[in-house]
Protein backbone atom coordinates (compact mmCIF):
# COMPACT_ATOMS: atom_id res chain seq x y z
CA UNK A 1 0.00 0.00 0.00
CA UNK A 2 1.15 3.39 -1.03
CA UNK A 3 2.37 6.04 1.92
CA UNK A 4 2.06 8.87 -0.90
CA UNK A 5 -0.88 11.13 0.34
CA UNK A 6 -3.48 11.26 -2.37
CA UNK A 7 -4.39 14.86 -2.16
CA UNK A 8 -1.35 15.19 -3.64
CA UNK A 9 -1.08 12.74 -6.29
CA UNK A 10 -2.04 13.73 -10.02
CA UNK A 11 -5.51 11.77 -10.67
CA UNK A 12 -4.18 11.12 -14.31
CA UNK A 13 -0.94 8.96 -13.20
CA UNK A 14 -0.43 5.46 -15.58
CA UNK A 15 -0.45 2.13 -14.22
CA UNK A 16 1.17 -0.04 -15.72
CA UNK A 17 4.10 1.22 -17.15
CA UNK A 18 7.20 -0.60 -18.24
CA UNK A 19 10.40 0.07 -16.89
CA UNK A 20 13.99 -1.50 -17.40
CA UNK A 21 17.04 -1.33 -15.82
CA UNK A 22 20.44 -0.98 -17.49
CA UNK A 23 23.36 -0.61 -15.16
CA UNK A 24 25.99 2.06 -16.14
CA UNK A 25 29.53 1.76 -15.58
CA UNK A 26 29.30 2.79 -11.94
CA UNK A 27 27.49 1.40 -8.85
CA UNK A 28 27.86 1.61 -5.48
CA UNK A 29 26.51 -0.77 -2.90
CA UNK A 30 24.08 2.13 -1.82
CA UNK A 31 22.64 2.46 -5.27
CA UNK A 32 22.67 -1.36 -5.87
CA UNK A 33 20.02 -1.24 -2.70
CA UNK A 34 18.45 1.53 -4.33
CA UNK A 35 17.67 0.32 -7.21
CA UNK A 36 16.43 -2.76 -5.78
CA UNK A 37 14.33 -0.46 -3.87
CA UNK A 38 12.77 1.06 -6.24
CA UNK A 39 12.14 -2.14 -9.04
CA UNK A 40 10.13 -3.09 -5.92
CA UNK A 41 8.22 -0.50 -5.52
CA UNK A 42 7.27 -0.38 -8.92
CA UNK A 43 6.14 -3.85 -8.95
CA UNK A 44 3.86 -2.82 -6.08
CA UNK A 45 1.58 -0.53 -8.27
CA UNK A 46 1.53 -3.06 -10.47
CA UNK A 47 4.14 -1.88 -13.20
CA UNK A 48 6.13 -4.51 -15.75
CA UNK A 49 9.97 -4.30 -14.47
CA UNK A 50 11.16 -5.76 -17.87
CA UNK A 51 14.56 -7.54 -18.16
CA UNK A 52 15.97 -5.10 -20.71
CA UNK A 53 14.22 -2.13 -23.16
CA UNK A 54 12.07 -2.88 -25.85
CA UNK A 55 9.51 -0.81 -28.06
CA UNK A 56 6.95 -1.20 -24.94
CA UNK A 57 9.50 0.38 -22.69
CA UNK A 58 8.36 3.64 -20.72
CA UNK A 59 11.29 4.54 -18.60
CA UNK A 60 14.96 3.17 -18.49
CA UNK A 61 16.56 3.33 -15.24
CA UNK A 62 20.64 3.51 -15.05
CA UNK A 63 23.89 4.94 -13.20
CA UNK A 64 26.73 7.09 -13.25
CA UNK A 65 29.39 7.82 -11.37
CA UNK A 66 29.29 11.09 -9.52
CA UNK A 67 32.19 13.95 -10.66
CA UNK A 68 33.36 11.99 -13.19
CA UNK A 69 32.00 12.13 -17.18
CA UNK A 70 31.06 9.51 -18.87
CA UNK A 71 31.20 8.69 -22.87
CA UNK A 72 28.70 10.13 -24.93
CA UNK A 73 28.08 6.60 -26.18
CA UNK A 74 27.60 5.28 -22.76
CA UNK A 75 24.25 7.90 -22.56
CA UNK A 76 21.49 6.26 -22.86
CA UNK A 77 19.71 9.07 -23.04
CA UNK A 78 22.25 9.66 -26.78
CA UNK A 79 22.12 5.91 -27.41
CA UNK A 80 19.38 4.16 -26.18
CA UNK A 81 17.39 4.05 -29.21
CA UNK A 82 19.95 2.78 -31.76
CA UNK A 83 21.54 0.50 -28.57
CA UNK A 84 18.45 -1.56 -28.36
CA UNK A 85 16.53 -0.94 -31.84
CA UNK A 86 13.91 1.41 -30.65
CA UNK A 87 11.63 3.97 -32.25
CA UNK A 88 11.75 6.07 -29.76
CA UNK A 89 13.56 7.51 -26.83
CA UNK A 90 11.73 6.19 -23.54
CA UNK A 91 11.92 8.60 -20.44
CA UNK A 92 15.63 8.00 -18.81
CA UNK A 93 16.68 8.83 -15.42
CA UNK A 94 20.35 8.36 -14.21
CA UNK A 95 21.05 7.39 -10.39
CA UNK A 96 23.80 8.93 -9.06
CA UNK A 97 25.62 8.25 -5.36
CA UNK A 98 27.70 11.04 -3.86
CA UNK A 99 28.42 10.54 -0.24
CA UNK A 100 27.84 13.02 2.39
CA UNK A 101 30.97 14.32 2.44
CA UNK A 102 31.39 14.83 -1.68
CA UNK A 103 28.26 16.33 -1.58
CA UNK A 104 28.98 18.63 1.34
CA UNK A 105 32.35 19.58 0.23
CA UNK A 106 31.30 20.43 -4.08
CA UNK A 107 28.45 22.56 -2.85
CA UNK A 108 31.03 24.54 -0.68
CA UNK A 109 32.92 25.05 -3.62
CA UNK A 110 30.41 26.44 -5.73
CA UNK A 111 29.36 28.47 -2.86
CA UNK A 112 32.73 29.71 -2.44
CA UNK A 113 33.67 29.91 -5.95
CA UNK A 114 30.09 32.00 -6.45
CA UNK A 115 30.82 34.05 -3.78
CA UNK A 116 33.26 36.71 -5.78
CA UNK A 117 32.00 39.86 -8.03
CA UNK A 118 34.54 38.42 -10.93
CA UNK A 119 34.12 34.19 -11.02
CA UNK A 120 37.49 32.67 -12.29
CA UNK A 121 36.76 30.45 -15.37
CA UNK A 122 38.98 28.18 -13.37
CA UNK A 123 37.12 27.49 -10.43
CA UNK A 124 34.26 26.42 -12.82
CA UNK A 125 36.19 23.98 -15.00
CA UNK A 126 35.40 20.31 -14.54
CA UNK A 127 35.85 17.13 -16.52
CA UNK A 128 34.04 16.31 -19.15
CA UNK A 129 32.48 20.10 -19.36
CA UNK A 130 32.76 22.26 -22.68
CA UNK A 131 35.74 25.01 -21.78
CA UNK A 132 32.73 27.91 -21.90
CA UNK A 133 30.59 26.21 -19.62
CA UNK A 134 31.75 27.74 -16.56
CA UNK A 135 29.67 31.00 -17.84
CA UNK A 136 26.73 28.48 -17.71
CA UNK A 137 27.27 27.20 -14.38
CA UNK A 138 28.07 30.91 -13.58
CA UNK A 139 24.99 32.03 -14.53
CA UNK A 140 22.72 29.52 -13.23
CA UNK A 141 24.62 29.67 -10.29
CA UNK A 142 23.68 33.42 -9.61
CA UNK A 143 20.15 32.10 -10.16
CA UNK A 144 19.45 29.32 -8.41
CA UNK A 145 22.80 28.98 -5.61
CA UNK A 146 25.45 26.10 -5.75
CA UNK A 147 22.94 23.55 -6.01
CA UNK A 148 21.59 24.59 -9.18
CA UNK A 149 25.38 24.85 -10.08
CA UNK A 150 26.35 21.55 -9.42
CA UNK A 151 22.97 20.30 -10.88
CA UNK A 152 24.53 21.71 -14.30
CA UNK A 153 27.75 19.99 -13.62
CA UNK A 154 26.14 16.61 -12.73
CA UNK A 155 24.02 16.71 -15.78
CA UNK A 156 26.33 17.49 -18.43
CA UNK A 157 28.87 14.88 -17.17
CA UNK A 158 26.48 12.17 -16.55
CA UNK A 159 24.92 13.66 -20.11
CA UNK A 160 20.96 12.76 -19.35
CA UNK A 161 18.56 15.56 -18.04
CA UNK A 162 16.48 13.41 -15.27
CA UNK A 163 18.83 12.60 -12.45
CA UNK A 164 18.00 11.38 -9.29
CA UNK A 165 21.19 12.20 -6.74
CA UNK A 166 21.38 10.27 -3.97
CA UNK A 167 23.38 11.85 -0.74
CA UNK A 168 24.60 9.22 1.66
CA UNK A 169 27.26 7.22 3.10
CA UNK A 170 25.52 3.78 3.80
CA UNK A 171 22.40 4.90 3.63
CA UNK A 172 20.58 7.43 1.30
CA UNK A 173 19.91 10.76 3.22
CA UNK A 174 18.25 12.51 1.21
CA UNK A 175 17.65 12.45 -3.10
CA UNK A 176 17.50 15.59 -5.48
CA UNK A 177 15.55 14.95 -8.51
CA UNK A 178 17.31 16.94 -10.97
CA UNK A 179 15.02 18.10 -14.55
CA UNK A 180 15.79 20.06 -17.70
CA UNK A 181 14.53 23.12 -16.47
CA UNK A 182 16.74 23.18 -13.65
CA UNK A 183 14.30 21.56 -10.66
CA UNK A 184 16.22 20.35 -7.81
CA UNK A 185 13.42 19.27 -5.64
CA UNK A 186 14.87 17.46 -2.31
CA UNK A 187 13.03 14.07 -0.94
CA UNK A 188 14.64 13.60 2.66
CA UNK A 189 14.71 9.66 3.72
CA UNK A 190 12.38 9.61 6.96
CA UNK A 191 10.52 6.58 6.58
CA UNK A 192 11.86 4.18 3.65
CA UNK A 193 8.55 2.61 2.27
CA UNK A 194 7.26 7.11 1.92
CA UNK A 195 10.69 7.67 0.55
CA UNK A 196 11.20 5.30 -2.16
CA UNK A 197 7.39 6.30 -2.91
CA UNK A 198 7.92 9.57 -3.39
CA UNK A 199 10.60 8.80 -5.77
CA UNK A 200 8.70 6.53 -8.02
CA UNK A 201 5.67 8.91 -8.20
CA UNK A 202 7.78 11.45 -9.54
CA UNK A 203 8.97 9.26 -12.44
CA UNK A 204 5.80 7.85 -13.43
CA UNK A 205 4.47 12.03 -12.74
CA UNK A 206 7.15 12.25 -15.68
CA UNK A 207 6.15 9.29 -17.79
CA UNK A 208 2.01 9.86 -17.78
CA UNK A 209 2.47 13.40 -19.42
CA UNK A 210 1.98 14.06 -22.89
CA UNK A 211 3.61 16.35 -25.10
CA UNK A 212 0.73 19.31 -26.23
CA UNK A 213 3.30 21.00 -28.74
CA UNK A 214 2.08 19.92 -32.12
CA UNK A 215 1.02 23.28 -33.57
CA UNK A 216 -0.84 23.57 -36.48
CA UNK A 217 -0.57 26.36 -38.79
CA UNK A 218 -3.62 28.56 -40.32
CA UNK A 219 -4.00 29.57 -43.69
CA UNK A 220 -4.42 32.20 -45.12
CA UNK A 221 -1.88 34.02 -44.12
CA UNK A 222 -2.00 37.43 -42.34
CA UNK A 223 -0.75 40.45 -44.83
CA UNK A 224 2.39 42.11 -43.90
CA UNK A 225 0.51 45.48 -44.56
CA UNK A 226 -1.84 44.46 -41.35
CA UNK A 227 1.10 43.10 -39.56
CA UNK A 228 3.11 46.32 -40.19
CA UNK A 229 -0.11 48.28 -38.97
CA UNK A 230 -0.04 46.55 -35.87
CA UNK A 231 1.18 48.28 -32.26
CA UNK A 232 1.34 44.90 -30.77
CA UNK A 233 4.64 43.45 -31.98
CA UNK A 234 6.63 46.71 -31.00
CA UNK A 235 5.37 46.73 -27.81
CA UNK A 236 6.18 42.85 -27.24
CA UNK A 237 9.71 44.05 -27.76
CA UNK A 238 9.24 47.35 -25.74
CA UNK A 239 8.48 44.77 -23.28
CA UNK A 240 10.91 42.39 -23.70
CA UNK A 241 13.65 45.27 -22.97
CA UNK A 242 11.88 46.74 -20.10
CA UNK A 243 11.77 43.09 -18.43
CA UNK A 244 15.26 42.28 -19.27
CA UNK A 245 16.49 45.30 -17.76
CA UNK A 246 14.62 44.15 -14.32
CA UNK A 247 16.34 41.28 -14.93
CA UNK A 248 13.17 38.70 -15.36
CA UNK A 249 14.89 36.56 -17.90
CA UNK A 250 17.48 34.42 -17.51
CA UNK A 251 20.15 33.44 -19.83
CA UNK A 252 19.10 30.61 -22.59
CA UNK A 253 21.09 27.34 -21.71
CA UNK A 254 22.58 25.93 -24.54
CA UNK A 255 23.77 22.13 -24.51
CA UNK A 256 26.90 22.63 -26.53
CA UNK A 257 27.63 25.80 -23.83
CA UNK A 258 28.00 22.67 -21.02
CA UNK A 259 29.12 19.51 -22.81
CA UNK A 260 29.91 18.53 -26.53
CA UNK A 261 28.29 15.55 -28.15
CA UNK A 262 27.18 14.72 -31.55
CA UNK A 263 23.85 14.39 -32.65
CA UNK A 264 22.27 16.19 -29.40
CA UNK A 265 19.10 17.01 -31.13
CA UNK A 266 17.86 13.49 -31.66
CA UNK A 267 17.12 13.25 -28.26
CA UNK A 268 16.61 16.65 -27.09
CA UNK A 269 16.54 20.27 -27.93
CA UNK A 270 19.86 21.45 -28.13
CA UNK A 271 18.86 24.38 -25.82
CA UNK A 272 15.74 25.09 -23.66
CA UNK A 273 14.24 28.80 -23.47
CA UNK A 274 14.12 30.70 -20.43
CA UNK A 275 10.78 31.72 -20.59
CA UNK A 276 7.71 32.99 -22.73
CA UNK A 277 4.74 36.18 -22.86
CA UNK A 278 2.06 36.61 -25.00
CA UNK A 279 -0.54 39.51 -24.98
CA UNK A 280 -3.62 39.90 -27.04
CA UNK A 281 -4.01 41.47 -29.99
CA UNK A 282 -7.61 43.11 -30.46
CA UNK A 283 -7.39 43.69 -33.97
CA UNK A 284 -6.16 40.37 -34.80
CA UNK A 285 -8.30 38.46 -32.34
CA UNK A 286 -5.69 36.45 -31.17
CA UNK A 287 -2.50 36.32 -29.17
CA UNK A 288 0.92 37.58 -30.47
CA UNK A 289 3.50 35.21 -28.31
CA UNK A 290 7.27 34.45 -27.98
CA UNK A 291 8.34 31.98 -30.79
CA UNK A 292 9.27 28.49 -29.39
CA UNK A 293 13.06 28.67 -28.51
CA UNK A 294 13.96 24.80 -28.62
CA UNK A 295 14.18 25.32 -32.69
CA UNK A 296 16.56 28.31 -32.51
CA UNK A 297 18.13 30.08 -30.46
CA UNK A 298 15.53 32.97 -29.40
CA UNK A 299 16.88 35.64 -26.65
CA UNK A 300 13.50 37.08 -24.91
CA UNK A 301 15.87 39.96 -24.03
CA UNK A 302 15.73 41.76 -26.84
CA UNK A 303 12.92 39.80 -29.48
CA UNK A 304 12.02 40.85 -32.90
CA UNK A 305 9.59 40.53 -35.30
CA UNK A 306 11.07 37.31 -36.32
CA UNK A 307 10.42 35.96 -32.89
CA UNK A 308 7.08 36.39 -32.53
CA UNK A 309 3.97 34.03 -33.58
CA UNK A 310 0.10 34.45 -33.56
CA UNK A 311 -1.83 32.10 -31.48
CA UNK A 312 -5.30 31.47 -33.24
CA UNK A 313 -6.81 28.88 -31.19
CA UNK A 314 -6.53 25.67 -29.50
CA UNK A 315 -7.10 22.00 -31.47
CA UNK A 316 -9.62 20.11 -30.58
CA UNK A 317 -7.88 17.29 -29.32
CA UNK A 318 -5.76 19.90 -27.26
CA UNK A 319 -2.10 18.20 -28.10
CA UNK A 320 -1.15 21.94 -29.58
CA UNK A 321 -2.31 25.41 -30.95
CA UNK A 322 -3.52 26.75 -33.96
CA UNK A 323 -1.00 29.50 -35.33
CA UNK A 324 -1.33 32.26 -37.98
CA UNK A 325 1.03 32.63 -40.82
CA UNK A 326 2.45 36.11 -41.21
CA UNK A 327 3.90 37.06 -44.98
CA UNK A 328 6.92 38.54 -45.19
CA UNK A 329 8.23 37.20 -42.27
CA UNK A 330 9.95 34.16 -40.44
CA UNK A 331 6.91 32.02 -38.84
CA UNK A 332 8.18 29.42 -36.66
CA UNK A 333 5.77 27.89 -33.96
CA UNK A 334 5.06 29.44 -31.08
CA UNK A 335 6.17 28.59 -27.16
CA UNK A 336 5.48 25.34 -25.87
CA UNK A 337 2.93 27.39 -23.14
CA UNK A 338 1.01 28.24 -26.37
CA UNK A 339 -2.27 26.09 -25.25
CA UNK A 340 -2.44 26.82 -21.55
CA UNK A 341 -2.04 30.95 -22.53
CA UNK A 342 -4.60 30.84 -25.39
CA UNK A 343 -6.89 28.18 -23.18
CA UNK A 344 -6.91 29.96 -20.14
CA UNK A 345 -9.15 32.53 -21.65
CA UNK A 346 -11.94 30.11 -22.39
CA UNK A 347 -12.76 29.77 -19.01
CA UNK A 348 -12.29 33.58 -18.03
CA UNK A 349 -15.13 36.51 -18.85
CA UNK A 350 -14.31 38.97 -21.77
CA UNK A 351 -14.76 42.20 -21.20
CA UNK A 352 -15.25 45.41 -23.71
CA UNK A 353 -12.28 47.37 -24.49
CA UNK A 354 -11.81 50.78 -26.40
CA UNK A 355 -9.12 50.85 -28.99
CA UNK A 356 -6.84 53.60 -29.44
CA UNK A 357 -8.53 54.30 -32.74
CA UNK A 358 -11.76 54.62 -30.95
CA UNK A 359 -12.72 51.11 -31.86
CA UNK A 360 -14.63 48.97 -28.79
CA UNK A 361 -14.21 45.22 -28.82
CA UNK A 362 -14.71 42.47 -27.10
CA UNK A 363 -10.98 41.19 -25.25
CA UNK A 364 -10.45 38.29 -23.00
CA UNK A 365 -10.02 39.65 -19.35
CA UNK A 366 -6.66 38.60 -19.12
CA UNK A 367 -4.27 40.80 -21.33
CA UNK A 368 -0.97 39.90 -21.33
CA UNK A 369 1.00 36.88 -19.52
CA UNK A 370 4.69 36.25 -18.99
CA UNK A 371 6.10 33.40 -17.59
CA UNK A 372 9.93 33.20 -16.47
CA UNK A 373 12.21 30.82 -14.45
CA UNK A 374 12.13 33.48 -11.70
CA UNK A 375 10.50 33.23 -8.31
CA UNK A 376 7.57 35.95 -6.25
CA UNK A 377 9.85 36.36 -2.79
CA UNK A 378 6.58 38.66 -1.85
CA UNK A 379 3.32 40.69 -3.10
CA UNK A 380 1.32 43.36 -1.82
CA UNK A 381 -2.47 41.98 -1.89
CA UNK A 382 -3.76 45.03 -2.09
CA UNK A 383 -2.69 45.09 -5.93
CA UNK A 384 -1.65 41.48 -7.24
CA UNK A 385 -3.57 38.06 -6.00
CA UNK A 386 -1.66 34.73 -6.00
CA UNK A 387 -3.67 31.94 -6.80
CA UNK A 388 -1.92 28.46 -5.68
CA UNK A 389 -1.67 25.56 -8.41
CA UNK A 390 -3.57 22.62 -7.44
CA UNK A 391 -1.33 20.56 -4.75
CA UNK A 392 -0.63 17.43 -6.97
CA UNK A 393 1.56 20.36 -8.81
CA UNK A 394 3.16 21.31 -5.86
CA UNK A 395 4.08 17.79 -4.48
CA UNK A 396 5.02 16.13 -8.04
CA UNK A 397 5.87 18.93 -10.91
CA UNK A 398 5.11 18.46 -14.73
CA UNK A 399 7.61 19.66 -17.41
CA UNK A 400 7.01 22.42 -19.53
CA UNK A 401 4.83 22.22 -22.72
CA UNK A 402 2.91 19.30 -21.33
CA UNK A 403 -0.97 18.77 -21.51
CA UNK A 404 -0.88 18.42 -17.53
CA UNK A 405 0.37 21.81 -16.88
CA UNK A 406 -1.24 23.54 -19.28
CA UNK A 407 -4.57 21.79 -17.35
CA UNK A 408 -2.81 23.02 -14.24
CA UNK A 409 -2.23 26.22 -15.29
CA UNK A 410 -5.86 26.78 -17.00
CA UNK A 411 -7.18 25.41 -13.37
CA UNK A 412 -5.16 27.29 -11.12
CA UNK A 413 -6.03 31.07 -13.10
CA UNK A 414 -9.91 29.80 -13.46
CA UNK A 415 -10.13 30.45 -9.52
CA UNK A 416 -8.37 34.19 -9.39
CA UNK A 417 -11.05 36.02 -8.01
CA UNK A 418 -9.32 39.28 -9.85
CA UNK A 419 -9.93 37.01 -13.33
CA UNK A 420 -13.54 36.33 -12.66
CA UNK A 421 -14.67 39.30 -11.47
CA UNK A 422 -13.54 41.95 -13.78
CA UNK A 423 -14.14 44.69 -11.37
CA UNK A 424 -11.57 43.60 -8.92
CA UNK A 425 -9.35 46.18 -8.12
CA UNK A 426 -6.71 43.84 -8.11
CA UNK A 427 -4.41 44.38 -11.86
CA UNK A 428 -2.50 41.35 -11.60
CA UNK A 429 -2.29 38.14 -10.90
CA UNK A 430 -0.11 35.15 -10.81
CA UNK A 431 0.91 31.52 -9.67
CA UNK A 432 4.09 29.54 -9.16
CA UNK A 433 5.16 26.43 -10.55
CA UNK A 434 7.30 24.82 -8.31
CA UNK A 435 11.27 23.79 -9.76
CA UNK A 436 10.09 26.03 -12.75
CA UNK A 437 9.01 29.28 -12.81
CA UNK A 438 6.03 31.72 -11.92
CA UNK A 439 3.27 32.66 -14.20
CA UNK A 440 2.00 35.82 -14.34
CA UNK A 441 -1.23 37.49 -15.71
CA UNK A 442 -1.96 41.22 -15.98
CA UNK A 443 -5.69 42.45 -17.04
CA UNK A 444 -6.20 45.61 -19.22
CA UNK A 445 -5.66 49.11 -17.86
CA UNK A 446 -6.83 51.88 -19.77
CA UNK A 447 -3.80 54.23 -20.63
CA UNK A 448 -0.47 51.37 -20.18
CA UNK A 449 1.05 49.55 -22.31
CA UNK A 450 1.19 45.21 -22.75
CA UNK A 451 3.06 44.21 -19.97
CA UNK A 452 2.87 48.10 -18.26
CA UNK A 453 1.28 47.02 -15.31
CA UNK A 454 3.15 44.29 -14.95
CA UNK A 455 6.37 46.28 -14.58
CA UNK A 456 5.74 49.44 -12.52
CA UNK A 457 4.09 46.64 -9.90
CA UNK A 458 7.53 45.17 -10.09
CA UNK A 459 9.05 48.85 -9.73
CA UNK A 460 6.76 49.56 -6.75
CA UNK A 461 7.34 46.37 -4.72
CA UNK A 462 4.17 45.10 -5.16
CA UNK A 463 5.44 42.34 -7.23
CA UNK A 464 9.20 41.02 -5.83
CA UNK A 465 10.62 38.99 -8.20
CA UNK A 466 13.26 36.61 -7.06
CA UNK A 467 16.34 34.67 -8.45
CA UNK A 468 14.79 31.15 -6.42
CA UNK A 469 12.37 29.45 -7.68
CA UNK A 470 10.80 27.72 -4.70
CA UNK A 471 11.48 23.26 -5.29
CA UNK A 472 7.70 22.17 -3.28
CA UNK A 473 5.09 23.07 -1.70
CA UNK A 474 4.95 27.07 -0.39
CA UNK A 475 2.79 29.48 1.17
CA UNK A 476 2.79 33.06 1.39
CA UNK A 477 2.17 34.63 4.88
CA UNK A 478 2.09 38.20 6.27
CA UNK A 479 5.17 40.20 6.68
CA UNK A 480 5.29 43.01 9.27
CA UNK A 481 5.00 45.22 6.18
CA UNK A 482 1.33 44.21 5.37
CA UNK A 483 3.37 41.79 2.09
CA UNK A 484 2.68 38.50 1.65
CA UNK A 485 6.26 36.60 2.17
CA UNK A 486 6.77 33.17 0.46
CA UNK A 487 7.60 30.11 3.31
CA UNK A 488 9.03 27.10 1.40
CA UNK A 489 11.51 24.15 2.34
CA UNK A 490 15.55 24.66 2.16
CA UNK A 491 16.46 22.39 0.13
CA UNK A 492 19.08 22.34 1.73
CA UNK A 493 17.76 21.78 5.20
CA UNK A 494 18.67 18.53 5.88
CA UNK A 495 22.30 18.93 5.70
Amino acid sequence: MTLVALSTVHSWLRRGIRVAFVPGRATTALLEKVVEHLLERFRRRGDVVQPAPDERTDLILTTAPFGEPIGWRESLLLTARRRFRLSRTPTVVTLIHATRREFRRLLDHFRSALSYPSPDPEAFSFPGLAPEAWRVLVEQGRRGGPLLALERMVQAQAKCLRILLFVGDDRPEAAYAFDLVGAYPCCRMAEPDAFYDDLVTRMVTAVSVEEVTHHVPLEPPIPYALWQSLSTPGAMAEAARLLSHRDFFTEMVRIADLVHVPAVSDAVAEQYSEGCFATWDPQLGALVATVTGSARPVDKRQITEDDLAVIAGVRPDGRGAYYRLVEGKRNDPPSSEAVEMFAMDERLPRVRWTTPEGTEVEVPVARSKLHGHRGVAAYDPRYVEYVPIAPPYQHYPVSCGTGAQAEGIVEAFGRAESLRNPEDPRRVAFTILPGHGVFIVEKWVPGKAPFQAIWEFMDAGYLQIDPFVPQGPLVYLPDPGGRMRVQTDDPLGWL
